[in-house]
């Protein structure tokens, strides 16, 4: 593969923490960078930014973000590293800072959606396999989300793409062998299944409430801390909680911990959870060993009715259904491209540059869309992401711009 020389094009998809520093990496490169973002900057962190990071500000930002910020405004100053921010103070003292710099905001487009990609003038299946496919370059559709043209399109062009969606927005299914539950699809629009803000915006909805909580990873974990806590506030609220696993009832552990976790804060979360799970009188009940069969709407109630299969089988009612049961990647816009590896093959399982080439020359994907359903992703796996990308980019082996910056900052 050749070098990709200076001022290529580079479009970046997402405004998240990884677009923001892959877009900048490029740009103190002298690469040209579109950023298209079909929301606002950071609109997945904003959705939880209630929550705090598990990990700490100094494995969530790069060398090149604090020198460019510091650049913008010599009297700026960053949160501590050993900072354990929320995500509204992640997106508000770095992300949007970091958005509005003099290196990226001109590339920046908000409210501006990709939804299809191809190579300009070429069909999936030409030019397959001799070399010349990345001679062409990338033809993008792109469609306004603003409310006053929504719905305009536009074609951009771009020598390099980098994929920084993300999965949020595309959520894994509620039934039993991870298909939608009979009527999921229908009541869709009545489940939560990301992070609520029990405590907070979200407090009437689940106050004085019975919830089921589906999911045994840590947005579940999250979530049931903040319900129990919300039920010692209001004593009529009540917490079942099921788990596809089943767990020792006398210790159950349905979030499983991970060894010698290297992150305190979310070792802490998963030891509070699986305590609130073997003590009833946290108004939390676990099934553990048991699945959703079913589900319904009741609208003129607001209730739901679920059918249970597993240790725990039969008809329950529920006034709220939290559905933690993961995202995945959507890859509708790869439909045109050539596109082979799986996401799941640039997981933290497969370190090395190597593992970031998908088959289609010059289109990458980085950050928690390239970990597939691997919920284990942090900002700083996409960060040497990034640091990798370039070399393959720039077609140099050694290059590292956080190392030659590190020392500056």
């Amino acid at each position: 593969m050749m070098a990709i020389e200076t001022p290529s094009r580079i479009a970046v998809l997402g405004a998240g923490p990884i677009g923001l520093e892959a877009a900048l990496y490029a740009r103190y490169l002298g690469y040209d960078v579109d950023i298209y973002e079909r929301g606002r900057v950071a609109d997945h962190v904003r959705r939880w930014g209630h929550a705090r990071m598990f990990s700490p500000f100094g494995q969530n930002r790069s060398p090149l973000g604090l020198a460019a910020l510091k650049a913008q405004d010599p009297s700026w100053n960053p949160p501590a590293d050993d900072a354990l921010l929320t995500g509204r103070q992640f997106t508000q003292d770095y992300l949007l800072p970091l958005a509005q710099s003099d290196l990226l905001v001109d590339g920046l487009h908000e409210e501006t959606e990709v939804i299809a990609m191809g190579r300009d003038g070429l069909l999936v299946g030409e030019l397959d396999g001799d070399g010349n496919r990345d001679e062409v370059g990338f033809r993008l559709l792109l469609r306004s989300t603003r409310p006053l043209d929504h719905g305009r399109q536009r074609v951009a062009l771009a020598d390099v793409v980098i994929d920084t969606t993300g999965t949020y927005g595309h959520h894994n299914w509620l039934g039993h062998g991870g298909i939608p539950a009979v009527g999921e699809l229908g009541a869709e629009e009545h489940l939560e299944y990301g992070l609520s803000d029990v405590l907070g915006a979200d407090r009437d909805r689940y106050a004085s409430r019975r919830t089921l909580l589906v999911g045994d990873g840590y947005t579940a974990a999250s979530n049931l801390v903040g319900l129990a806590e919300l039920a010692a506030q209001a004593t009529d609220t009540w917490i079942t909680w099921i788990t596809r696993l089943a767990c020792d009832e006398k210790l159950p552990q349905p979030i499983r911990p991970i060894p010698n976790d290297p992150l305190p804060e979310r070792a802490r979360l998963a030891r509070v959870a699986n305590r609130l799970a073997a003590d009833d009188a946290n108004h939390v009940t676990l099934f553990s060993g048991t699945t959703v069969d079913a589900i319904t709407w009741h609208a003129d109630l607001e209730r739901f009715s679920v059918r249970l299969l597993g240790k725990h089988a039969g008809e329950y009612e529920f006034d709220r259904v939290v559905a933690n049961v993961g995202f995945r990647a959507d890859d509708r816009l790869t439909s045109e491209l050539q596109v082979t590896a799986p996401a799941e093959s640039t997981g933290s399982n497969s370190p090395g540059a190597e593992n970031l080439l998908t088959g289609e020359p010059d289109f990458y994907v980085l950050g928690a869309k390239s970990y597939g359903r691997d919920s284990r992703f942090l900002i700083a796996d996409g960060l040497e992401q990034i640091r990798q990308l370039f070399t393959i980019i720039g077609d140099r082996a050694e290059l590292n711009l956080y190392a030659s910056m590190a020392g500056l900052v």
